[in-house]
């Protein structure tokens, strides 16, 4: 299982890099989309119900990636099992393609929900774990956050929400790689403890290292039926890049050939 997660995320970094180096766009924002890699990686390959054959079934599992400018992981994973072919992946940013910088809703791609400002995925994922409770839909609804998103006062308005409604098929994943757009997160908007944070607005908390493959399936398959889930996964941004990792230039750098040679080789 672990081994078969880990080459999933090493060809979600390859397509990620090839994706970003052919489309020369700066709305690539590698740094972001690497972190999350190991997160992605378990849920589409392992943890959730959702896959090629059963995309647009009303019982599958849901996956929000409310830091929606990391869509080439998103774009990566979905090409990845199947769904989004590698002709429509090298589109990205292209002209008239379906695949933009932000995750724009496509149900034949599998792209359930558009998003991009941030701070509005927890509350897709409230009013769909609403949906499918009102209709005894027994699923997972799985939400994807930056710490630097945490910035923003819906997170917290929609996870009292979320705690109130005792939304248990609910999981939030809070990508925490420590930066945001303009600098370092702690320097911005501190948060000295996310997992005693999200445990006093009623989830149900725990602190993995994001770049574990073991540890992310063993808290992914923790089972409770009375609250929802936040994990505070520590990760780092350009996680797999020798010069991109803690490095902030590369929120939405350019790829350069350079750059891009050196990124493939280190990926071999």
């Amino acid at each position: 299982m672990s081994d078969k997660i880990k080459i999933f995320s090493k060809n979600l970094r390859k397509k990620i890099i090839q994706t970003a180096y052919e489309a020369g766009s700066s709305s690539a924002h590698i740094g972001g989309a690497l972190s999350s890699v190991e997160i992605v990686s378990t849920l589409f390959s392992e943890v959730m119900n959702f896959n090629k054959n059963n995309y647009k079934d009303q019982t599958r599992d849901r996956f929000i990636l409310s830091k929606g400018h990391a869509c080439l992981v998103y774009y990566s994973a979905l090409a990845e099992i199947g769904i989004i072919s590698d002709k429509i992946l090298k589109t990205f940013e292209k002209s008239e393609s379906q695949l933009l910088g932000h995750p724009v809703k496509n149900k034949d791609l599998g792209i359930d929900f558009s998003n991009g400002s941030l701070g509005m995925g927890l509350s897709l994922g409230i009013g769909v774990s609403l949906a499918c409770r009102h209709k005894k839909i027994d699923n997972k609804i799985y939400v994807l956050l930056g710490d630097g998103e945490c910035n923003e006062g819906s997170v917290w308005e929609a996870a009292m929400c979320a705690a109130h409604l005792n939304l248990s098929q609910l999981t939030v994943i809070i990508d925490r790689n420590n930066f945001q757009q303009t600098g370092k997160s702690d320097e911005i908007m501190s948060y000295k403890n996310l997992e005693k944070i999200w445990n006093s607005f009623g989830f149900l908390t725990y602190e993995v290292n994001g770049h574990n493959i073991d540890e992310l399936i063993n808290v992914f398959k923790i089972k409770d039926n009375t609250k929802p889930k936040a994990i505070i996964a520590n990760t780092i941004k350009g996680k797999g890049l020798s010069f991109a990792e803690n490095d902030n230039n590369w929120h939405h750098a350019i790829l350069t050939a350079k750059f891009f040679e050196k990124a493939m080789e280190e990926l071999k």
